[in-house]
């Protein structure tokens, strides 16, 4: 499991920042370049030039890694070769070398270790450890797990960020009942793969950025406050000094509500699985 260092506060920005240690990752560069494809900016703009998406652009150039969430190689058990970073997210992929000689990347449990061997199965029933991949049906209830499907055979789409699980609550019928880590409980095709385990790397939101720069370095633009701008900029613009918005509710630059409106579609289809929602977060 990675550690989050300090360093001694040699400067402000050392004086309130932390880093990952990276000690759980075991090769520094990518081993296999053709699972490796260049990753396009658009620095938030569309075709016109325009920014369209405020708050991207710069950063670090990086390659994207192509991660196997289907896990659709059945029954051909795999040796964990390396443990590495993906600068796309948080969690460490693992690189799996099969029996039948496929290289392919995987999103780590925390649990997992070089020379682990891990297998996915859709039917038989396997052994209960981290890393490896099942129906819903076949699983234990209880198990922790992660990278769930929500539409059996399209891959893993839930649960896949640093030190996140869900639990298997109960299969009943054609379905399983899961609880997110959000608080919501949900049902899900009982056919759906998941993988058993919870994502690694389950300190990384202990890190303090300490400055700017490091989110510059994430491709992060800075945020202005709109009470900070002019009234022909931003409705909360305007006044001499530090004013209130002065307005019923705050908006957005574009005059929509800004905070406690509903996004979600009242007649979307998944309305019916969803057996409790999720919890607010206290502020």
């Amino acid at each position: 499991m990675a550690t989050v260092k300090k360093y001694r506060p040699l400067t402000p920005g050392r004086r309130l920042s932390s880093v990952d240690s990276f000690s759980d990752i075991t090769e520094k560069k990518p081993t296999t370049k053709k699972l490796l494809i260049p990753r396009k900016r658009s620095g938030g703009r569309n075709v016109t030039g325009r920014i369209t998406v405020r708050h991207k652009g710069g950063g670090a150039k990086r390659h994207i890694r192509i991660i196997d969430f289907k896990r659709d190689l059945y029954d051909i058990p795999g040796l964990v070769k390396t443990i590495e970073y993906d600068p796309n997210r948080n969690a460490r992929i693992a690189l799996i070398v099969y029996r039948n000689g496929e290289k392919r990347y995987i999103v780590a449990p925390g649990e997992l270790k070089v020379g682990h061997e891990v297998i996915s199965s859709k039917e038989n029933k396997i052994k209960v450890q981290a890393g490896n991949a099942m129906s819903l049906k076949n699983m234990p209830e209880g198990a922790f797990i992660y990278n769930i499907e929500i539409t059996p055979g399209k891959g893993g789409q839930l649960v896949r960020s640093a030190g996140n699980s869900a639990q298997l609550m109960a299969v009943e019928g054609k379905y399983a009942t899961i609880k997110l880590p959000s608080g919501e409980v949900r049902r899900f095709n009982k056919d759906a793969m998941a993988t058993l385990g919870s994502v690694s790397n389950s300190e990384y939101n202990t890190i303090r950025w300490g400055k700017a720069g490091r989110k510059r370095h994430l491709g992060i633009r800075p945020t202005v406050r709109g009470k900070a701008m002019n009234p022909c900029d931003h409705p909360h613009g305007g006044g001499e000094g530090n004013q209130p918005i002065g307005l019923k509710y705050p908006k957005t630059p574009w005059g929509k509500h800004a905070l406690g409106v509903k996004t979600r579609k009242a007649k979307k289809y998944s309305n019916k699985l969803i057996i409790q929602r999720r919890k607010k977060k206290k502020r």
